[in-house]
């Protein structure tokens, strides 16, 4: 008696392409149905403000007020500054009372006073020598670096080695017009002469006093300073 072969049974998983047909499908429903019921409610929203105009004329007035008063407040608080700024005056006793950080931030602020919008306080680890940077009206570029000394002209000298490393990065790392030094204390006479070889300004605590406790910008009080790079209304 012959035995008959086994017979496979039928699989009644169902390909997975036919699987993931019927998902995109759903996925289509619902996208459809979502964006139909999108149209619907702004085409509702449509009508309602067409039939309420005036709800658009109301807000419309209310942002044109809420812009006009941030613009006013705005106008108020730039004219405030300025005129903050126009009256700053530092004494020397106030500068050396200041800690290094302070006084880097007080020569910032008497750039800002005579005219520098763009100045700011730039010193810390790897600031390369640049302390304070700011842009004058006539668009020469500023890098100062601030030597405080907490007991004034008692406090040690800047020296060359200080005034090497100033030079060796103003012009070149900085791409500085004008570079300058800035003390509360005293410079060295070496130090006097490797600026002037090297074009390198000087503010020691002399022309800081008239500097901050004067209204007249910096680069008025100095000689030699490179001429502007583009006329303005006080050339």
């Amino acid at each position: 008696m012959s035995r008959r072969p086994p017979q496979r049974r039928r699989s009644t998983r169902r390909p997975a392409r036919s699987r993931r047909q019927q998902q995109d499908g759903t996925q289509l429903l619902v996208w459809g149905v979502a964006a139909l019921a999108t149209f619907s409610l702004t085409g509702a929203v449509i009508n309602w403000l067409i039939a309420h105009w005036w709800v658009l004329l109301v807000a419309f007035l209310l942002l044109l007020l809420g812009g006009w008063g941030w613009w006013q407040q705005r106008t108020q608080r730039t004219q405030w500054q300025q005129t903050q700024a126009r009256t700053l005056r530092y004494g020397l006793a106030q500068l050396d009372a200041l800690a290094h950080r302070q006084f880097e931030h007080a020569i910032r602020d008497l750039m800002y006073r005579d005219g520098c919008t763009d100045a700011v306080q730039v010193g810390g680890q790897g600031d390369l020598g640049a302390d304070v940077k700011a842009t004058d009206p006539f668009g020469r570029r500023w890098v100062i670096q601030c030597k405080h000394r907490r007991n004034g002209s008692q406090g040690a000298a800047v020296g060359t080695p200080e005034l090497q490393v100033l030079n060796g990065t103003g012009r070149p790392v900085h791409n500085a017009d004008v570079v300058v030094m800035v003390t509360n204390g005293r410079i060295t006479q070496p130090g006097r002469t490797f600026a002037s070889q090297q074009r390198l300004h000087l503010v020691d605590r002399q022309v800081l006093a008239q500097w901050a406790a004067g209204s007249r910008p910096l680069w008025v009080l100095l000689s030699a300073v490179p001429p502007p790079r583009r006329p303005t209304d006080q050339s």
